[in-house]
């Protein structure tokens, strides 16, 4: 099984080891080749959508929600959306220049409007889903060509929230 976070290329793939309910990290790679990797330990916490992950012996409670083919985990006050991928499947388009929602949601906040550049990383919306405020953040650097909702707006799974150009 492979896996992509957000919007980067770069395909990671790990060996899970599991005991007493405990599922740990033994390797991992990313594009084909091994890395280094944090000392990783999952474990099922008795709120349904809410895992107890130990990163380096550090606790922490991770909220997990799954979309399709994608999760999404709400950890350290960020939103990461990862994504399965069938082996030796496509990545995805270095040309894509819109961002999606990831699931059905609303408009909280727009923090950017049209023709404002943005840096990597720049929060641009805030959309509320499952109960949980999701901060969008751009992918590139860039100028926002188009925004295409308001505050207070429903969103679908799949929707172009916001357009960057370069």
């Amino acid at each position: 099984m492979e896996w992509s976070v957000g919007g980067d290329s770069s395909r990671y793939s790990a060996a899970l080891s599991e005991e007493n309910g405990r599922v740990r990290v033994s390797t991992l790679s990313q594009d084909g080749v091994d890395v280094d990797s944090p000392n990783v330990v999952v474990v099922r916490d008795e709120k349904q959508g809410r895992l107890r992950v130990e990163v380096d012996g550090r606790p922490r409670l991770v909220h997990v929600a799954k979309s399709g083919d994608a999760w999404w985990i709400h950890m350290d006050g960020h939103t990461h959306v990862v994504h399965h991928h069938e082996r030796g499947s496509p990545g995805p388009s270095a040309n894509e220049g819109s961002l999606t929602a990831p699931m059905p949601g609303t408009i909280l906040e727009i923090l950017v409007k049209e023709g404002q550049r943005v840096r990597e990383g720049q929060t641009l919306l805030v959309v509320e889903a499952m109960k949980m405020e999701h901060r969008i953040q751009a992918p590139k650097a860039g100028e926002v060509t188009k925004v295409h909702y308001e505050q207070g707006e429903r969103v679908d799974m799949g929707s172009v929230l916001i357009e960057i150009g370069e």
